[in-house]
């Protein structure tokens, strides 16, 4: 399906067009057909030659409904702008023009209409010039009468035309449907509609709306049931339940954890004038109050009254209701960092020139940062290859190196001889890392993570500590369970302190006060029992490890509290697994 909406200044012959076009009558309210105006946003449909379905939004062109008239356009790719031939250039049909200009349309047509009553080549002419300064420059031009019917056969193949050209889009694009109808059907319930620009909705599918979940129930696509919907095409979504009461027209129904849900963006700016404190922000079918902060004359922070699920690049249209001066939006950033000191905005303000809305800009602009987020926010392109990836995390690779810097001279001013690693929690704490995993992949040599510490491959010990640790390798070695007793240790010249210092350093492992081992000795006595016939006793373990009750009884209590043997309730153990 292709769809295309309508734009220009009251009463000059949208609806008309679109009743030509479809055979069907855009204006549903008696009010409208009474006062030849449209008041709502209405839709029809057709079939064009060689193309397929068409569906129209045909907008409000009166200066009172500019709300209305921006939700019908905004989610839509292809516009005609319509300009009769018996009126001058119209206030309305200038600003439907900005407002297409700021929202970057591209796929436009001009239509002239009522060429029976007037010479259309003067409106023609100042329209040509008008849309030549706005994004709309390259729109070719049809000249028709609705009344006699000249021109539409012409009109119908331009807008064929039109539509091929539009890109086509992604079906496998995350939802995102802004919502500009909310009505009841008996038997049916709650009824949304809106026009669906990429992805796929299905029967059954649940989406969010304000964190609060939505199941589809029913779809409709011009006015036939479906069990799913494409973009680009007009839907209504019947809901299932009760749905949300805030659910209204500018709402937005959008895929689970596909999209960050914005308070704060910031934004490049496209108009000249002064940038007024509390503009309307219209954006998709959404119009709402913001708080605006100039960063330089290009750019801006937009504060808004409530969250909207926005993307790097998105358009949208501010408005100043006293002035009715509008600017085009394009969203740079909608999880912006807080400006904390003087001249922060000016300098937010050079990062954003070099914004482009890829991931590799992205990550270096931020540093650290969730790819989950990134990928919210709407960022393009591969992961650099300098980037360091931990699990959820991406660290960019200069950020990475300042990090591994930052870390190394703390290890260094930490550390002491006799504990001359830092307990990795530490580091992350003071790094102000939101993950300790991330230490590890920040280590560089000469340090190393070991135990849960990050410390020097070769930690300087002093001459005697060094000398004693030796000397209690040599003995394990010849016998790996038998661990020195308090004489052998006075021997070496080690107090209390010494030998926590050298476990602490994961040198020895401390089983209880002056019980110690080799490293790993653990994994290798599990190792051995595994062997035993399940389960075992302690007098079975002491003889298989070659060792006393002394040892044995704080080396089995260890396995216990570290998962790899159970203690039953008789005093037997058996090795888990």
């Amino acid at each position: 399906m292709y769809v295309v909406a309508t734009a220009g200044h009251v009463d000059h012959g949208k609806s008309t067009l679109v009743r030509e076009l479809t055979g069907q009558d855009p204006d549903r309210l008696e009010e409208e057909r009474r006062r030849g105006l449209s008041i709502q946003l209405g839709y029809c449909w057709t079939r064009l030659p060689g193309l397929g379905e068409v569906a129209f939004v045909d907008v409000p062109g009166h200066e009172r409904f500019i709300t209305t008239t921006l939700a019908g356009v905004g989610p839509v790719p292809a516009v005609m702008l319509v300009v009769a031939a018996d009126d001058p250039w119209m206030p309305q049909a200038a600003e439907h023009l900005a407002a297409l200009d700021g929202l970057g349309v591209e796929h436009a047509l001009l239509v002239v209409t009522r060429s029976d009553l007037a010479d259309p080549l003067p409106a023609l002419a100042r329209a040509r010039a008008e849309l030549a300064r706005t994004s709309l420059h390259a729109a070719r031009a049809v000249v028709v009468s609705g009344r006699t019917g000249e021109g539409l056969d012409t009109l119908r193949t331009e807008l064929a035309a039109l539509l091929r050209a539009v890109p086509p889009a992604d079906p496998e694009a995350d939802v995102r449907l802004w919502v500009d109808r909310r009505f009841h059907v008996r038997g049916t319930g709650t009824v949304v509609t809106g026009t669906l620009p990429a992805g796929t909705i299905r029967c059954g599918d649940t989406l969010l709306s304000d964190d609060r979940r939505v199941r589809v129930r029913g779809i409709e696509c011009l006015g036939r049931p479906v069990t799913s919907a494409v973009g680009v095409s007009r839907v209504a979504l019947a809901l299932a339940g009760k749905a949300p009461d805030e659910l209204e027209r500018g709402s937005v129904l959008v895929t689970q954890g596909a999209f960050e849900a914005c308070a704060v963006v910031d934004v490049r700016l496209i108009g000249e004038a002064r940038l007024p404190e509390r503009p309307v922000l219209h954006v998709g079918a959404a119009a709402l109050t913001v708080h605006a902060r100039p960063l330089s004359r290009d750019f801006a922070r937009l504060a808004l009254e409530r969250s909207l699920p926005l993307r790097i690049g998105d358009r949208a249209v501010l408005r100043d209701p006293g002035s009715r001066r509008l600017w085009g939006v394009q969203v740079l950033d909608p999880a912006p960092p807080r400006l904390r000191r003087r001249g922060a905005a000016a300098s937010r303000a050079v990062e954003l020139e070099r914004a482009d809305g890829s991931l590799g800009a992205e990550l270096e602009r931020r540093g650290l940062v969730q790819r989950a987020l990134l990928r919210r926010l709407g960022t393009t392109g591969a992961v650099p290859p300098d980037a360091v990836q931990v699990g959820p995390w991406l660290v960019s690779g200069a950020h990475a190196r300042a990090l591994s810097a930052e870390l190394a001279r703390f290890v260094q001013e930490a550390g002491t001889p006799q504990r001359p690693g830092v307990p990795v929690a530490q580091v992350a704490r003071v790094l102000g890392l939101p993950d300790e995993a991330l230490v590890a992949a920040l280590v560089r040599p000469p340090l190393r993570v070991d135990r849960g510490m990050v410390e020097p491959v070769e930690a300087d010990l002093p001459t005697r500590l060094r000398r004693a640790l030796d000397a209690i390798r040599d003995d394990l070695l010849a016998r790996p369970f038998a661990a020195p007793d308090a004489d052998r240790l006075d021997e070496l010249g080690l107090n209390r302190a010494d030998l926590g210092a050298l476990a602490h350093a994961g040198h020895l492992l401390r089983l209880a006060d002056g019980i110690l081992l080799l490293p790993h000795a653990d994994d290798h006595a599990a190792h051995l029992l595994a062997g035993l016939p399940q389960p075992f006793t302690v007098s079975q373990a002491r003889s298989l490890l070659g060792s006393s009750r002394r040892v044995v009884l704080p080396l089995l209590a260890h396995l216990d509290r570290t998962g790899r043997t159970v203690r039953l309730p008789d005093d037997r153990r058996r090795v888990r697994g």
